[in-house]
């Protein structure tokens, strides 16, 4: 529940500065999260990423005044951050399906993106999703390619998997030292403000291992309490269903550092179908 509250507190503020600037870092110390965080949390909770809904819940408030009121486009525009009424125009067909001008003769029917309140449905019921197993971990060193990715818009999942069909096809685990056969991490790390992150694949590696190679990186993964999930073949549902229910709902925050995920080669290979372990580092509340 108090997950809830903290990310309901950012969007309270969304909503306090619709009409002003308003960066993803200043909604983020409103609610006492990392920014890389925050919108982690935000996207699973509520299925878009903080930037699209900032985006819809503007151009809403201005299709009602459009519709409620005679000021000049160009004017309800600047209102809602859009610095020409090219630009507005542009966004407002891409939400809406209609021009500013031609929604303001002809007011039909258009969906308003609301206010979310999270309070109302923090309680899920019917989960069939798999409790973790909570695993303390000593300190490991991944070594491997880095790829980089986005929140935005769910674009980490589908780079995510072409990531790793890039390092098969081009053969990159051949490129560095012995790592141990039958398993292949996934790291997530680097994280930025603007949703940017890194995803290492690659092995475990013995501390002290360098490598030379182009593209490549050693990641280290400290030790700590880790919650891990077994997972098949739905990654993107199990993470989502990890930050956008499980971590909000349990007595455990999420800690700094990287995340992974393991799969094992030789079950993979075995069963023809994926079988993985995904790692969240955590701390009590």
């Amino acid at each position: 529940m108090e997950y809830y509250k903290r990310i309901q507190a950012g969007i309270d503020i969304i909503e306090n500065r619709l009409e002003e600037p308003i960066t993803v870092q200043d909604i983020a110390m409103e609610a006492s999260f990392s920014p890389f965080h925050f919108q982690r949390l935000f996207q699973a909770i509520s299925g878009f990423s903080i930037q699209s809904y900032i985006r819809k819940r503007r151009l809403s408030e201005a299709a009602k005044q459009l519709k409620h009121s005679n000021e000049r486009i160009i004017d309800i525009s600047v209102t809602y951050q859009y610095h020409s009424q090219e630009a507005f125009t542009r966004a407002f067909k891409e939400c809406f399906g209609v021009t500013p001008s031609k929604y303001r003769r002809n007011p039909e029917s258009i969906f308003y993106q609301q206010k979310l309140n999270l309070l109302d449905f923090h309680k899920v019921g019917g989960l069939t999703m798999p409790k973790p197993v909570l695993q303390q971990l000593s300190k490991r060193y991944i070594c491997g390619y880095e790829y980089k990715t986005n929140l935005c818009e769910d674009k980490h999942y589908k780079d995510i998997s072409d990531f790793y069909h890039d390092f098969k096809v081009n053969e990159h685990y051949l490129r560095f030292p012995d790592i141990t056969p039958d398993q292949a991490y996934g790291v997530a790390c680097r994280f930025q403000d603007d949703g940017g992150f890194s995803f290492v694949v690659g092995g475990e590696v013995e501390e002290g291992t360098s490598i030379s190679e182009n593209g490549f990186t050693i990641v280290e993964l400290p030790e700590g309490l880790y919650a891990t999930f077994e997972n098949t073949d739905e990654v993107p549902k199990m993470r989502d269903y990890i930050y956008g229910v499980w971590l909000p709902n349990s007595q455990y925050e999420r800690k700094e550092g990287p995340d992974f995920e393991i799969t094992d080669l030789t079950k993979t290979m075995k069963e023809q179908r994926i079988v993985m372990t995904i790692y969240i580092p955590i701390i009590k509340k």
